[in-house]
């Protein structure tokens, strides 16, 4: 008896290499393992196999549904099978990619391999793709699609409905239509039920509302989220200084770019280097690579903070209770500008924040740390007068309350420096800031203590 759909999907959840996946022979059963799945969903299951079993599946897919499954693979998964195709393979699949998705592919691979990819494409996708790699890394150009149906203010609406349905796959998405003058301005934007519901004699002019939202090619890819998510809209126009219509962002486009942006933001708030593969991809050697530089940067500040605990021997043989106290004081300190550091951090890449508003923010956290750190201080004070007298428990009070202060206009305040010097506001990073704060929360404490005790 012939294999199942069902026999399928537990082989293909098994095969861990080449030999397990070439198990799967029966071709009819394959063919229906892959007639009851999305696009999307082969292409997990391509993901979970190595790179050899992928390519042997990948050649025995539909021809018509090779290169949709092929652009739902992960970007670095695409990369490294495209070095294992025939010319013709990469060409059909690369040309078959929507111009943004082959343009991050293409970005992807390394240069003497990206300039072959691009060599083999046809000259008007060539062109175009050229033309998205120019714009800067992080710039919306690198995101937009240069596909998008535009009609003209002059047309009536019976003549634009028939030129959406003949052009309908030259467009990222026909849910929002835009429309141009002669010269490719963006007059505005016409959703495809009001175009739908409209009268047929209508001229798509009259359909224009107020102005059109859109994004500069060169602004940063991060301004597009920010739009949409304002805006509450699916489909962002992209114009140049000259306001002519270049390309689309779409959501979908955004929810990737900002699942990336998320990802590489918590890495570096973890003082992690941003991965280019995923976790599991990722080999040994990368990762040490991406921790190491700055653990050792870390290392160097911490060799500080005993160089600064060093300097008030005399101290603590005076009064060894100060021993007692310092890590929880220091490490107090650390903790309230993580949190500070973390919330400004989002508040900036979510747009909630401006540069315009530290001052104001500035105040605000002032007063909550004041708060945090009178009662941090009161929590610890009699812990202090218990174990070391009240002299002791007053230093502790005191220095608690200096200690979270700094700590959180620390992190509320280096968000904003980074961000100034055009340095991403994420690397002000958990430990950076804790480990800045342990060096100055030590020379506060023993400050405190020299000054109370009279040490």
């Amino acid at each position: 008896m012939g294999a199942t759909a069902q026999d399928t999907e537990q082989q293909l959840e098994q095969a861990n290499g080449i030999a397990a996946l070439l198990a799967v022979i029966d071709q009819a059963a394959l063919d229906g393992w892959l007639a009851e799945r999305a696009n999307q969903d082969v292409a997990a299951a391509l993901d979970s196999l190595d790179d050899q079993a992928t390519l042997v599946l990948l050649r025995r897919l539909p021809l018509e549904r090779m290169p949709h499954i092929f652009s739902h693979l992960a970007t670095e998964h695409q990369a490294r099978l495209l070095e294992r195709l025939s010319s013709e393979e990469k060409a059909y699949l690369v040309g078959e990619l929507s111009y943004d998705d082959a343009a991050a592919l293409i970005d992807e691979l390394e240069e003497p391999h990206s300039e072959e990819i691009i060599e083999l494409l046809e000259p008007q996708d060539r062109q175009v793709i050229e033309t998205l790699l120019s714009y800067p890394e992080d710039s919306v150009g690198r995101l937009m699609t240069p596909e998008y149906i535009a009609l003209r203010p002059g047309w009536t609406v019976n003549r634009a409905l028939e030129y959406v349905r003949r052009h309908s796959e030259e467009g990222e998405t026909i849910n929002d239509v835009f429309v141009t003058d002669r010269e490719g301005h963006l007059l505005g934007m016409v959703g495809l039920k009001h175009l739908l519901l409209s009268r047929p004699a209508s001229k798509i002019g009259s359909l224009l509302g107020d102005e059109v939202v859109s994004i500069d090619v060169n602004a940063h890819r991060e301004d597009a989220a920010h739009l949409t998510r304002r805006y509450d809209i699916e489909t962002l126009p992209v114009v140049n200084s000259e306001k002519q219509l270049l390309g689309v962002v779409t959501v979908d486009d955004v929810f990737d770019m900002m699942e990336e942006e998320s990802t590489e933001d918590f890495h570096k708030l973890g003082s992690v280097a941003p991965l280019p593969l995923s976790l599991m991809e990722a080999s040994p050697s990368l990762l040490y690579r991406k921790r190491v530089g700055w653990l050792v940067i870390l290392i160097l500040v911490n060799i500080v903070s005993g160089a600064a605990i060093a300097l008030y021997e005399t101290a603590i043989e005076t009064v060894v209770a100060l021993v007692f106290f310092l890590p929880l004081v220091i490490a107090s300190g650390g903790n309230a500008g993580a949190q500070s550091a973390t919330l400004m951090v989002r508040a900036l890449a979510t747009g909630d924040v401006q540069m315009k508003d530290w001052l104001r923010l500035w105040g605000k956290e002032f007063s909550v740390s004041m708060a945090l750190g009178l009662t941090m201080g009161a929590s610890v004070w009699w812990a202090g007068n218990w174990i070391g007298g009240s002299g002791v428990g007053n230093t502790i009070a005191l220095a608690m309350l200096l200690v979270v202060l700094f700590g959180s206009m620390l992190g509320m305040i280096m968000p904003f420096l980074l961000a100034r010097l055009k340095i991403d506001p994420a690397t002000a990073s958990a430990p950076l800031i804790t480990s800045i704060a342990d060096v100055v929360g030590i020379l506060i404490y023993f400050s405190v203590a020299l000054a109370i005790l009279g040490i």
